[in-house]
């Protein structure tokens, strides 16, 4: 089955005073850190998923393969985001997703297809010192214990992690992991 993506694009990034979508890629200030990392992932991952906030601004991507989805609540956190994400990816057919920080200006084929190669967990997360749970593959079946820990309260994405199969690949310290 095909890996799709879900970049998660609605984070209202407080440290860095504006949404980090639209900001201009650190060495190519002529294209934005979400055209960067569709540009990644559509060279590995079909389709390519969007999760924006309500009303928020994102740049022109109508020559990208991606769709945009919206969340329906803003400022919940990345899990409600990524369960969102999964859900549209299931929908589309896929049975694993790779879920991506929209701020990886680093990111490349090779760590999304290295990742990808490990099939036996419920979540792939690469581990170099600490858990990167927005560069991981994840079961799109994942969506509806999602919804539950959202439910209970639950924000964090460890609670994710924790609860369900999670395989950690080791590696070395790489600026592909970077945001």
């Amino acid at each position: 089955a095909a890996l799709a993506a879900v970049i998660l694009a609605g984070g209202a990034s407080r440290r860095m005073g504006r949404d980090k979508a639209t900001m201009p890629h650190p060495r190519h200030p002529d294209i934005t850190m979400l055209e960067h990392t569709v540009s990644v992932l559509t060279q590995c991952c079909a389709p390519v998923f969007v999760v924006a906030a309500p009303g928020q601004s994102l740049p022109d991507l109508s020559n990208a393969d991606a769709r945009i989805v919206r969340d329906d609540v803003g400022g919940i956190g990345p899990l409600l985001a990524t369960g969102h994400g999964l859900r549209e990816a299931a929908a589309a057919g896929a049975d694993r997703a790779f879920v991506s920080a929209v701020d990886m200006p680093n990111l490349t084929v090779d760590v999304v297809e290295a990742l990808a190669a490990h099939r036996d967990a419920d979540i792939v997360l690469p581990w170099d010192g600490r858990d990167h749970y927005l560069a991981g593959v994840y079961r799109t079946a994942l969506a509806d214990r999602i919804d539950g820990l959202i439910a209970a309260g639950e924000r964090r994405m460890r609670a994710l992690a924790d609860t369900v199969l999670t395989q950690r690949v080791v590696m070395g310290p790489t600026a592909a992991l970077t945001n």
